[in-house]
């Protein structure tokens, strides 16, 4: 193994933790696993706050395991790494986004589609190999397979990178794999929220014409001026809607919140294509007809890969993008839940773990 010689490694860790669906996060002891051959272990420096860590610490969506200690979106430095690792080196700017685990065998996996195997382990909240529940980057130190961390590059600030791993892979994705990212094309982003403002952001340095669409009119100038969009649609506005009428190519769904698809697919051109990423309490409704009706089609997406979420990495320094982020102090971790709820955030909260994240007693 190769260390940081100024510090003595233990497999202890502590972090906060939500006990039960109360959703209330507190301070957690807890062990993480000896550093393996093929293991890299990090000091977490900041992560991110997603919408699913809130469905999680609350159990809304059935599966939760507590004490539960919940971040997917995690950056940090390399302390130490097996004696088969060959992707890092201690010192390095290392992420870890949703996935920490894949069966390695199947069609998925041997694609470089480890979000879609099977036997994909989640960061946290889940069993992994040797039966242990996952914990994830509210916390501060972890130990990773190094196949599923990605290298930061230099140039990119950690605190806005780490958001990237979540929100920027899941709307990278589909807009390569959905063609949505040549240039020219017109391409629709439905919400500017965490994952919406991204998707301006990666689909504007693809080179493609930008429309945001939103139920909120007060978020024009934001989306024009601060984010570079080329125009804007507000949903709720009819004469808006139907001089648009078959005027994109694609459409990046962000939205979780119920709302009708019907209005959206009259956006598209023929062979449009409209991607959902959100995920609504209940199940959409859809007038077939309107599918039919100019060969169109309706898609979802899962975050990547990690050969795909390391060129979305790379990707986004070349390009210098970068989350719109509130970094916020680990015991301030309920109230940013509460204002996660109300949509009080501007676009992402990060938690600097490195510098507020104490031990408990």
């Amino acid at each position: 193994m190769t260390r940081l010689p100024e510090e003595v490694h233990s497999n202890k860790a502590f972090g906060w933790a939500a006990k039960d669906s109360s959703g209330v996060l507190s301070p957690f002891n807890f062990f993480t696993r000896e550093t393996g051959e093929k293991d890299v272990t990090f000091k977490v420096l900041y992560c991110g706050i997603c919408h699913s860590d809130l469905h999680m610490v609350k159990n809304e969506w059935g599966n939760s395991i507590y004490p539960l200690v919940p971040g997917h979106e995690i950056v940090g430095e390399v302390t130490e790494i097996g004696c088969k690792v060959q992707k890092f080196k201690v010192g390095d700017r290392v992420g870890v986004g949703c996935m920490v685990g894949s069966c390695h065998s199947c069609d998925n996996c041997m694609n470089n589609l480890e979000n879609y195997c099977p036997k994909m382990i989640f960061t946290y909240g889940t069993k992994y190999y040797d039966g242990a529940v996952t914990h994830g980057g509210y916390s501060n130190i972890m130990v990773v397979d190094e196949h599923f961390a990605v290298s930061i590059p230099e140039n990119l600030p950690l605190d806005a990178t780490a958001p990237l791993l979540c929100a920027g892979i899941t709307v990278y994705s589909p807009l390569r794999f959905y063609g949505l990212d040549k240039p020219g094309l017109r391409v629709g982003v439905v919400g500017l929220g965490g994952l919406g403002h991204l998707a301006v952001k990666f689909a504007k340095a693809m080179g493609t014409n930008v429309t945001v669409i939103s139920t909120s009119p007060s978020k024009q100038k934001e989306a024009l001026e601060n984010l570079g969009a080329d125009s804007f649609l507000v949903s709720r506005d009819q004469d808006q809607l139907q001089a648009a009428i078959g005027t994109l190519d694609g459409i990046i769904d962000t939205v979780s919140a119920q709302h009708p698809l019907l209005p959206l697919l009259g956006l598209l051109k023929s062979h449009g294509k409209l991607v959902i990423l959100g995920i609504p309490g209940k199940p959409f409704e859809l007038q077939v007809f309107r599918l039919i009706q100019g060969r169109k089609l309706i898609g979802g997406s899962m975050i990547g890969g990690m050969k795909e979420t390391q060129e979305m990495i790379n990707f986004a320094a070349e390009h210098n993008i970068k989350t719109d982020i509130e970094v916020i102090a680990m015991d301030y971790v309920n109230t940013a839940m509460d204002r996660l709820l109300k949509g009080d955030v501007k676009y992402r909260f990060v938690i600097d773990i490195g510098n507020t994240l104490r031990p408990s007693s």
